[in-house]
């Protein structure tokens, strides 16, 4: 059985309201529609009051005006009221308004011909976590976090080797006392708000591109495939920029879950289309809140 590393183990902490709102959330997903809160509280375990006060803690509004959120329509809402020019918002400074720009001290990629090696002579340590989507697989160096793998949807072998094969020639050693810190920063649950992450990143110069492109779009925003084909200087590599957004190897810290089709269709995700409904949901509920 897989261990996952306690990072809040005191019950009130974040950890535990992560672990409580991740199995509501998949209630809420899964249902045809939308569930009363006594019911929601009930499958629980917990009375409506007390379930209401957690929920919204966590969240920032109430599980009734989540549930909105996680309309399939709210993708388009989200275009047509949170696009992010990423031009204009890097000349703006808008990137800087995100919560993710203040959590990384530090971003570094990995050299062109450190990459074509393929990971050899290189050290990445791993370890599994609690998230606010689930079970999470996280990797890094010693220069930063490179790696991060959500296995609610896909299963936990299936994450592991996903992120294994991108460097299959790294020498792989569980350790997650050495990424506990940068892990509790980066999902805010580092008591210091001084704290930093530094992201350490694994690619090929294209790739890497479009990476740096989802890091300018702030917290609670979207843009489409295009868009960031524009912002990098590539306009006719729309497909090529779905497919390096597709090989991000750190979820959500890179938030590939903020592309989406001009159509206002979520498109893919790698790890599931149910896992970056909720992560939209989550940041544009606490962006309104």
């Amino acid at each position: 059985m897989t261990q996952i590393a306690n990072i809040s183990p005191a019950p009130e902490d974040q950890g535990y309201h992560y672990h409580v709102m991740r199995r509501a959330i998949a209630l809420i997903d899964e249902a045809e529609d939308p569930m009363q809160l006594d019911r929601i509280a009930s499958e629980m375990g917990m009375s409506s009051a007390h379930f209401q006060r957690l929920f919204s803690r966590w969240v920032g509004v109430s599980p009734k005006r989540y549930q909105q959120y996680l309309m399939l329509d709210q993708a388009k809402v989200m275009l047509r009221e949170r696009f992010t020019t990423l031009r204009a918002a890097h000349e703006l400074g808008l990137s800087g308004s995100g919560r993710l720009h203040d959590l990384f001290l530090r971003w570094e990629a990995m050299s062109p011909g450190e990459f074509a090696r393929k990971g050899a002579g290189l050290t990445i340590y791993w370890g599994w976590f609690d998230s606010p989507f689930g079970p999470t697989l996280v990797m890094g160096t010693d220069k930063g976090l490179c790696g991060l793998a959500l296995s609610s949807e896909v299963g936990e072998e299936a994450a592991m080797e996903d992120l294994t094969r991108r460097w299959p020639l790294a020498d792989f050693v569980e350790n997650p006392d050495k990424l506990r810190a940068w892990v509790m920063t980066a999902f805010g649950m580092q008591g210091d708000p001084e704290a930093k992450a530094p992201l350490y990143l694994i690619g090929a110069p294209f790739q890497i591109k479009v990476w740096e492109a989802l890091l300018r779009i702030p917290s609670g925003h979207v843009t489409t495939y295009s868009e960031i084909a524009e912002a990098i200087g590539s306009p006719r590599a729309v497909r090529a920029v779905g497919t390096a957004v597709g090989r991000n190897p750190v979820s959500w810290l890179i938030p590939c879950h903020r592309a989406l089709r001009k159509s206002g269709a979520l498109g893919g995700y790698h790890w599931g289309l149910p896992v970056k409904r909720a992560m939209l949901a989550f940041e544009s509920a606490r962006a309104e809140a």
